[in-house]
C-alpha cells in the first residue's frame, strides 16, 4: 500500500467519522426529546393539555435537549482527548499493561522485544516501547498518535503461545497499522465516540446505585426512587442509541482495515504461513482472543483479533478468522493446531530466540560499514518494509558489540551510548566534549560511559543507525528532569564539536527525532520552488557528505537538482547545524508529493557513485524521520 495515499485515506476517513458521529448525535437528540415528551406526558397523569407532537417540536423544549445532549458529547470527547495526550501508553495502561523491560531475562519477553526491535529497525521506525497485558488470551495491539508515542501491546497468552515466526507475523500486522495511519484513526476515533457513550455510562451507573445502595431518606415520602428509576432507564435508552452507533462506526472503520494490515503483514515479512498459524492458534486457543480488562471494549478495535465476545454481524470489528486464513492460505482444509506453548513451538520449527538469522554476506556488509550499492528510488519505498528489510535489520544487530547491545537497555548506558556516538571523531574534540560532560551528566552515566569507550570506539559504519533506535524506548521513558538534563548534555556535546558538519548534525537530529518526535507544520503548504534555499542547502550537505572531491559532488548535486527541475547551485562550505535545521524547518512545510520528490532528489544525490556511505545515510535517515517519512533500512541500501 502506498505510505502517503495510506495516510490520506485515514485523513479522509476522520472526516467520515465526524458525519457519522453528527448522524448518531442527531439519533440521540430524536431519542431524548422523545423521552422527555412521553415523561411530560406521564406526569400530566396521561391526559396531556396539547397534542404529544407538538409539545416534542416544542422549539425550547428541543433547543434544551439538543444542548443538553450536545453539551455531554462534547464535554465526554474533549475528557478522553485529553485523557489520551499521553499517546499510546494511556491505552495500554487502561488495559492493565506494564512496559517490559528493557532488560528482561524473561525468554518469552526477550523474544518478543527482539522480534519488535528488528520490525522498528527494518521499517525505519523508533522502536516503539512494549507493554505486556497479563491476559491469557492471544492477542495485540498498536496505539498511539505518532510514531514517537506509539506503543505496541502484546498478551502473555501470546507470546507463551506463539512461535517467533508467528509473533513476528503477529507484529508485522500491528506495524502496518502504524505506518499506514490506522493507529492515530484508532486514536480520534476513541475520542470521538467516547461523547456518544457518556450518556448511557451515566444511565448504568444510576441503575447500578440503585441496586446497590437505599434510596435516599426523603424518598420515602415521594417519589425520588422512582424519578431517579426512570431517569436511569431514560439515559439508557438514549445511551443505547449511541452506543449502537458507535459499535456501527467501529465496525465499519476496522473491518477493511483489519485485511489490509494482513495483506501488508505479508508483503513485509513474505511469509503468509506465520500470521495464518497466528490466526490458527487464536482459533485453537481456550481462551481465543477476548480479554477481560474493564475497558476492552472501548478499545475494541484496535486489536490484532476480536477482543470481546458478543460483536457480531455488523457490530463485529473484525472479520471472521476463517475468512482471515483462507485470504492467507486459501487451501486451508479447517484444520487447527494443537494448543502449545511457545517454547513447544520453538522446538517444533526449530527457530532461533536470537536476532542474529541472517545470511553471513549480509552479516558482513552490514556490520563491517563500508560502501554499498544502493536501490535506485528508495522514496518508493517509503513506509513499506520487506522481507530484506528484516534480513538486513538482524545482520546489523548481530555485528555490534554484545557489549553494546546490553547498554542500549539499560536507562543509564543508553544515555552514554549516545553521548559516545555524537562525539567527534578527532581527539581534540572529543577531549572537550568528555570535559563538559563532567560537569553536566549524571556520575552513573559518566561511569557507563567510561566503561564503554572501547565498544564505542570500534563501532563502525552502519552501525550507529540502529544503536540510536534501539536506545529510542528508555529516552522516551524518561522523567521531564531526566530528559531536560539529558538534551542539555546533548546540546553541549554539539556546542563542543570543533567542526561539525552534516553527519554529527544528523545523529543528533535522529535521537531528538526519535525521542520528541518531529514538528508538525500546521500552516499553508509550500511548494518546493518557494524554499528553493533550503533545499539548495540540504542537497549540498549531503552532496559534500559522500564525495570528497568537489567535481563529484558537483556532479552528484547537478543531477539531483535536474531530478526536481530547479536552477540550483552548489554551496562550497556544508552547512552548520544551525543552518541546516532552518533548511529541514522550512522542509517540513512541503506537501506528501513535494517530500517525495525531495527524498527522490536526496537519493538520487546519494547514489550518483553507485554506493550509499554510513554518514550518507544517517544524513538520509535524518531528514526522512523528519519529515515523516520512514525508509526501510534496505531502502538505503
Amino acid at each position: 500500500m502506498d505510505f502517503f495515499g495510506a495516510q490520506e485515506r485515514a485523513r479522509r476517513l476522520t472526516v467520515w467519522l465526524v458525519l457519522l458521529l453528527m448522524m448518531a448525535v442527531i439519533g440521540m437528540i430524536a431519542a431524548a426529546v422523545a423521552v422527555v415528551t412521553l415523561a411530560m406526558v406521564l406526569l400530566d397523569g396521561g391526559q396531556p393539555a396539547v397534542d404529544p407532537l407538538a409539545r416534542a417540536l416544542d422549539p425550547l423544549l428541543l433547543g434544551g435537549v439538543a444542548l443538553g445532549v450536545l453539551l455531554v458529547v462534547a464535554a465526554g470527547s474533549l475528557a478522553r482527548h485529553v485523557q489520551l495526550r499521553a499517546g499510546g501508553a494511556a491505552v495500554a495502561e487502561a488495559l492493565g499493561g506494564r512496559v517490559i523491560n528493557a532488560a528482561t531475562r524473561d525468554p518469552d519477553e526477550r523474544r518478543l522485544l527482539n522480534v519488535v526491535e528488528e520490525m522498528a529497525i527494518a521499517a525505519g521506525l523508533p522502536v516503539p516501547a512494549v507493554y505486556l497485558i497479563d491476559e491469557p488470551g492471544i492477542n495485540a495491539f498498536a496505539a498511539g498518535h505518532t510514531s514517537r508515542d506509539a506503543v505496541i501491546g502484546v498478551t502473555r497468552g501470546a507470546i507463551r503461545s506463539l512461535s517467533r515466526d508467528e509473533l513476528q507475523g503477529v507484529m508485522a500486522h500491528e506495524f502496518s497499522h502504524i505506518l499506514h495511519g490506522d493507529m492515530r484513526l484508532n486514536m480520534r476515533l476513541i475520542a470521538l465516540l467516547y461523547g456518544i457513550l457518556v450518556i448511557g455510562l451515566v444511565g448504568r451507573m444510576l441503575l447500578r446505585g440503585m441496586a446497590t445502595r437505599r434510596v435516599v431518606r426523603g424518598s420515602r415520602r415521594g417519589n425520588g426512587h422512582v424519578v431517579l428509576l426512570g431517569a436511569g432507564l431514560a439515559l439508557m435508552l438514549v445511551g443505547f442509541i449511541g452506543t449502537l452507533c458507535g459499535n456501527l462506526i467501529k465496525a465499519a472503520v476496522s473491518r477493511q482495515r483489519e485485511f489490509l494490515a494482513d495483506a501488508s503483514a505479508v508483503q513485509y515479512t513474505r511469509n503468509p504461513a506465520g500470521l495464518a498459524d497466528a490466526l490458527k492458534r487464536v482459533a485453537a486457543h481456550a481462551h481465543g482472543s477476548e480479554l477481560g480488562a474493564t475497558r476492552a471494549e472501548e478499545f475494541s478495535h484496535f486489536y490484532f483479533s476480536r477482543g470481546l465476545p458478543g460483536l457480531r454481524g455488523l457490530t463485529a470489528t473484525h472479520p471472521p478468522l476463517a475468512t482471515r486464513i483462507r485470504r492467507l492460505e486459501p487451501e486451508w482444509d479447517g484444520q487447527l493446531p494443537e494448543p502449545n506453548t511457545a517454547r513447544e513451538a520453538v522446538a517444533a520449527t526449530g527457530s532461533s530466540e536470537t536476532a542474529a538469522q541472517v545470511r553471513p554476506a549480509q552479516a558482513a556488509a552490514l556490520s563491517g560499514g563500508g560502501a554499498r550499492p544502493a536501490s535506485a528510488r528508495p522514496a518508493e519505498r517509503i513506509g513499506e518494509p520487506r522481507e530484506v528489510d528484516l534480513e538486513l535489520a538482524r545482520g546489523a544487530l548481530a555485528g555490534i558489540d554484545p557489549r553494546l547491545l546490553e547498554a542500549v537497555h539499560d536507562p543509564y548506558a543508553a544515555r552514554a551510548v549516545i553521548y559516545g556516538l555524537l562525539m567527534g571523531a578527532e581527539p581534540a574534540s572529543r577531549a572537550s566534549q568528555r570535559q563538559v560532560l563532567i560537569g553536566a551528566a549524571l556520575p552513573d552515566v559518566l561511569a557507563e560511559l567510561e566503561r564503554l569507550d572501547l565498544p564505542l570506539s570500534e563501532v563502525r559504519p552502519g552501525q550507529r543507525l540502529p544503536l540510536i533506535e534501539l536506545c529510542l524506548p528508555l529516552l522516551r521513558q524518561l522523567s521531564v528532569a531526566q530528559y531536560a538534563r539529558f538534551r542539555d548534555c546533548l546540546e553541549r556535546l554539539m556546542a563542543a564539536q570543533h567542526a561539525p558538519g552534516a553527519l554529527q548534525w544528523a545523529l543528533y537530529r535522529l535521537v531528538v527525532v526519535g525521542s520528541e518526535g518531529a514538528t508538525h507544520h500546521r500552516g499553508r503548504r509550500l511548494s518546493l520552488e518557494r524554499i528553493e534555499a533550503a533545499v539548495e542547502r540540504l542537497l549540498s550537505s549531503l552532496a559534500l557528505a559522500g564525495n570528497n572531491d568537489e567535481t563529484r559532488a558537483g556532479e552528484a548535486f547537478r543531477e539531483a537538482a535536474e531530478r526536481l527541475g530547479l536552477g540550483m547551485t552548489l554551496l562550497p562550505q556544508p552547512a552548520t547545524p544551525q543552518e541546516l535545521d532552518w533548511a529541514l524547518a522550512r522542509c517540513r512545510q512541503l506537501s506528501d508529493g513535494d517530500r517525495i520528490r525531495l527524498l527522490d532528489a536526496m537519493t538520487c544525490c546519494v547514489v550518483h557513485d553507485n554506493h550509499v556511505h554510513a554518514q550518507e545515510a544517517e544524513l538520509l535517515r535524518a531528514v526522512a524521520w523528519s519529515l515523516d517519512c520512514p525508509l526501510p533500512i534496505a531502502a538505503m541500501d
